[in-house]
Parts: C-alpha cells; sequence; structure tokens
C-alpha cells in the first residue's frame, strides 16, 4: 500500500470549497489534501453535527480550522447562501470541489419514481446548482476551477445502480458542456471518476459480497483509499492542469 507523500504547496494562495465533505470518504480527503498543499480551506454539508466535527478534525490534522457552513445541495436557497458565505468570508472562490452525491441499490424493475428523483437531485442537479451558483462569482473575476466528483459508473454497467449511473454520466456531461460555456472566461471545470474507493461509510451501506466483487475487478487487487483520489483532485484543481477543461479523469485501476 503507498502512502501519500508530502505536500508541494500546490494550492498556495488558493481558496477553496469542498461540499458534502464531512465523514471519512472523498470530500473530507480532498478537504484535507486541499489544506496540506497550501489552501485556504471551506467545507460544507447538511449533516451539522458531523460537519462541527470534520471542521475540528481537519484544524487538528493541519493546523488550519476551515470556514464550516451548514448547506442542503438539493435545495437552492441554502446553495446560494453557502456560496455567497465562503465568497464573503474568504473574499473570493478560486476552486469548488463538487463532491454532493446520493447513492442506493435498486433494480430498475422495481426502482420508485422517488429512488429515481431522490438520487439524481442530489447527485446530478446539486452539482448543477453549485456550478451555476459559483460561476456568478468566477465570471466577473474571469478566473476559477471546478472540480466535480463523477463515478466510473457513468461508464460502466452494475447492477442496481441505473439512478446512480444516470446521475453520475450526467455530472460527466455537465462537466464537459458547462467547460465549453465557460472557457472564454478563464475557468476550468473537469472532473474525477473513482471507481471503488473504500472508507467506513461506503462499508456501512454495501454488503461485503458487493465489496469484494468491485474489488476483485481492480488490477491492484484493493480499493483505492480516498486520499489517492483527492490527490487527483488536487491536480486538476491546481495550475499543473492549466490546459485542461471539460475532462473526466478516470481514478481507477479496474481492468475488464
Amino acid at each position: 500500500m503507498p502512502e501519500a507523500g508530502p505536500p508541494h504547496g500546490l494550492l498556495a494562495g488558493k481558496t477553496v470549497l469542498v461540499t458534502a465533505a464531512a465523514g471519512t470518504g472523498i470530500g473530507y480527503a480532498a478537504a484535507r489534501r486541499c489544506a496540506q498543499e497550501g489552501a485556504t480551506v471551506a467545507i460544507s454539508d447538511r449533516h451539522q453535527r458531523r460537519l462541527g466535527e470534520a471542521a475540528g478534525r481537519l484544524a487538528g490534522e493541519t493546523g488550519s480550522e476551515p470556514l464550516a457552513v451548514g448547506c442542503d445541495g438539493t435545495v437552492q436557497e441554502q446553495v446560494d447562501h453557502l456560496i455567497d458565505t465562503v465568497a464573503a468570508e474568504l473574499g473570493r472562490i478560486d476552486v469548488l470541489v463538487n463532491n454532493v452525491g446520493l447513492g442506493g441499490t435498486a433494480s430498475v424493475i422495481d426502482m420508485t419514481d422517488e429512488q429515481w428523483s431522490s438520487v439524481l437531485d442530489a447527485t446530478l442537479t446539486a452539482t448543477f446548482r453549485a456550478t451555476r451558483a459559483v460561476l456568478r462569482h468566477m465570471v466577473p473575476r474571469r478566473a476559477g476551477v471546478i472540480v466535480n466528483n463523477a463515478s466510473v459508473l457513468g461508464w460502466r454497467a452494475q447492477q442496481g445502480q441505473a439512478h446512480y449511473a444516470a446521475a453520475k454520466a450526467g455530472v460527466m456531461a455537465l462537466t464537459r458542456c458547462a467547460a465549453m460555456d465557460v472557457a472564454d472566461y478563464g475557468i476550468r471545470v473537469n472532473a474525477v471518476s473513482p471507481s471503488i474507493a473504500m472508507h467506513p461509510f461506503l462499508a456501512r451501506v454495501t454488503t461485503e459480497e458487493a465489496l469484494a466483487e468491485l474489488t476483485a475487478r481492480e488490477a491492484f487487487g484493493r480499493a483505492a483509499q480516498p486520499w489517492e483520489v483527492a490527490n487527483v483532485i488536487v491536480f486538476l484543481a491546481s495550475d499543473y492542469s492549466c490546459y485542461m477543461t471539460g475532462e473526466v479523469v478516470s481514478v481507477s485501476s479496474q481492468h475488464p
């Protein structure tokens, strides 16, 4: 198992907002890595208690407490408040990491309208809401970066994941089209597409059999660690990827 390398100051002087950053998954790992790379970080989540715990943990691990703002990505007024608050408190938003998403397992045969709609709203539409809101701040400045969290399920089929796969495929399409809409303003929009990143919350909502099957497909014989996905997010957020926009970068060792 590799270990996370030392920071290189890739985001020094940048302000970064990471949504859905409470807990132990990719969002928290991205917020931590961005802070380690020199960014001033803001985080959001709809779970207020977990958000406070994440902010305290980040402060202990990075030496700098992030701005923490509660937000439900399915409510436009809360999204607008989040973006406006972070921009006002930090002076600007250089990077938005859209990590909001909702999973679930259901066959198309039995899937209800509510199951379909809730996953699409919390995963695809929430990403659109935050993207639209932050661009209203980035476009006048003619600068900014958005990094979306997609999934290999946007490309690949998996039983019981029609709603989630459709949402993540939508995130990919949104990424490409939004990138074209704002290229003239010097704003970049890209996405990461992880396969399986292991963390405690995933283990609680997924069966051991399903996790074992997914892991077996990986060329390295293991799931990614959240920090391994976060490293790619940092790359896309940094000036090292200054010529990349509209791209969806696979973070996977998956083989056929």
